[in-house]
């Protein structure tokens, strides 16, 4: 099992910036498929991107695309989303989740992310 722990959320206003970390416990970190995810109040969870199990790309979501980043910091055990351009539609729980069993099974707490207009 992997030991999920994000932060870095907060309250910001369209157009401005926010980090998220999420750090990795529990597995070798270099071994850890990880993913971000977000969930908007009454909406559903919602994948949002992932670095690629090879090869060094990513993938997003089209509601973020050319605004989010994910990068990783294997000596620290921490990926990381970079979100600028933010617009209000992007306020939500943002998640890390770590690929286990063949699915997304090991889930930090989440931290709220809110953009004001």
């Amino acid at each position: 099992q992997v030991q999920l722990v994000e932060s870095g959320g907060g309250l910001v206003q369209a157009g401005g910036s926010l980090r998220l970390s999420c750090t990795a416990s529990g597995r070798t970190f270099s071994t850890v498929a990880m993913a971000w995810f977000r969930q908007a109040p009454g909406k559903e969870r919602e994948f949002v991107g992932r670095r690629a199990w090879s090869g060094g790309g990513t993938y997003y979501a089209d509601s973020v695309k050319g605004r989010f980043t994910i990068s990783r910091d294997n000596a620290k055990n921490t990926e990381y989303l970079q979100m600028n351009s933010l617009k209000p539609e992007d306020t939500a729980v943002y998640y890390c989740a770590a690929w286990r069993g063949a699915r997304w099974s090991d889930w930090g707490q989440g931290t709220q992310v809110t953009v004001s207009s």
